[in-house]
């Protein structure tokens, strides 16, 4: 299962479409109804109502719609059986999260790791929600879960390289600067050729 996990955390980067999305979600006062915020630029950007819990096998399903809407940047992953190794042992582990809104599941996290080094392995919001928030709210729940009060270290994630196309249209990597990320080094090009990169957010200080 580690090599599955590991294959997820360097083959198939973190991969977010975010263009729009409203940081300030923790301000917003959900649930129960539609939340507004404002971003550093000004402008006021709908959130969508989310609730983010622990994954369970029934939600199985929900991560491989996830993965089908992306996989025109990392390959297959629908039908590869390592992909659903690695899912439905985060799943089992308790290190899976999936947030719904509107009655479906509109994103899904993998994580991993132990202090001091935890890893987001995968993270992907559905298209119809993007820009509303619920990639914040997966990985304030993640931190909230998995990282808070475990001492000092670091959260990392794989992501595009800065030259990579992926990086302009994915809005990755402005997401996770937002969040406190900073590039920390190469990481092995993906399966398609592109650069990779790590990126690291210190927690615990």
């Amino acid at each position: 299962m580690q090599s599955d996990l590991g294959r997820l955390a360097y083959l198939l980067p973190v991969f977010l479409i975010v263009l729009g999305v409203a940081f300030q979600w923790p301000g917003c006062g959900w649930p129960g109804r539609t939340a507004w915020s404002r971003l550093s630029g000004g402008c006021l950007c709908q959130t969508a109502v989310v609730i983010v819990r622990l994954a369970e096998e029934g939600d199985f399903s929900g991560f491989l719609a996830l993965a089908a809407g992306v996989e025109e940047w990392f390959g297959p992953m629908v039908g590869e059986a390592g992909f659903h190794d690695a899912v439905r042992g985060c799943i089992r582990r308790a290190r899976a999260l999936v947030a719904e809104s509107g009655g479906g599941v509109a994103g899904g996290l993998l994580f991993g790791g132990e202090a001091p080094v935890f890893r987001v392995h995968w993270l992907v919001v559905a298209e119809d929600v993007r820009g509303q928030g619920v990639g914040q709210a997966l990985m304030g729940e993640a931190e909230r879960r998995f990282v808070r009060g475990r001492g000092a270290g670091c959260v990392e994630v794989v992501t595009f390289g800065a030259d990579h196309p992926g990086a302009v249209v994915g809005g990755a990597r402005v997401f996770y600067e937002r969040l406190g990320f900073r590039p920390a080094g190469p990481a092995p090009d993906g399966p398609e050729g592109g650069t990779r990169e790590v990126f690291r957010r210190v927690v615990g200080e």
